[in-house]
């Protein structure tokens, strides 16, 4: 009966070190690719804003104040104008536009007034986002002032006006004669506890 023969204990254990020398070549490969995962999904959103605020996708307007320049009112155009205003989960202000609809005229200067209420017992920080829909329109809403540049205080009870001044650009495409702009309002409390005591909380 042949045997197999035995194998010599030099080229078994040099066989067992190159199985293990690839084991840890590819697990150094896994983790190279989970890693570069890992940094691709938080590139994939500064990479995102930067898409949204070029093409108006996600219908995000521009978080600082446009500078107005006189320029010709086109009033052959008409632009209607609602605004949406809700809270968002947890937020207890009361939080409604003074008109829910408006017509404008490309490259008139406009303003409209927001009303909020902190029914509660104790002081609230708040932030409003904005988006606009269609997504397009985003790119052509300027707003000289707005209370969603900054964070908003109400102290337990206290109500508060708060304006927004906007134009429209006349170069808003042709097809587009309507749009809605909603504000979301946040409870930032959590992360806003100097905003509070700067107001005297």
């Amino acid at each position: 009966m042949n045997k197999k023969p035995e194998q010599p204990p030099e080229a078994t254990g040099a066989s067992k070190q190159k199985t293990q020398t690839n084991h840890g070549k590819m697990v150094v490969k896994l983790l190279a690719v989970v890693l570069g995962m890992f940094g691709f999904g938080f590139a994939l959103v500064p990479l995102y804003d930067v898409f949204c605020d070029l093409t108006g996708l996600n219908g995000k307007t521009a978080n600082s104040a446009a500078v107005y320049e006189v320029m010709e009112v086109d009033e052959s155009r008409t632009i209607t104008i609602d605004f949406i205003t809700r809270t968002n989960t947890g937020m207890a202000w009361k939080f409604e536009a003074e008109k829910r609809q408006v017509k404008v005229h490309p490259g008139q200067m406009n303003e409209i007034n927001f009303t909020v209420n902190n029914p509660t017992t104790h002081s609230v920080v708040g932030q409003a986002v904005p988006s606009v829909s269609p997504g397009t329109a985003a790119l052509f809403l300027n707003k000289t002032e707005c209370f969603c540049f900054e964070q908003q205080v109400l102290q337990a009870g206290e109500s508060a006006v708060m304006p927004m001044r906007f134009y429209v650009d006349p170069q808003l495409p042709d097809d587009i004669s309507y749009f809605a702009l909603q504000y979301t309002l946040y409870d930032v409390t959590a992360t806003a506890g100097d905003l509070v005591m700067n107001r005297g909380e």
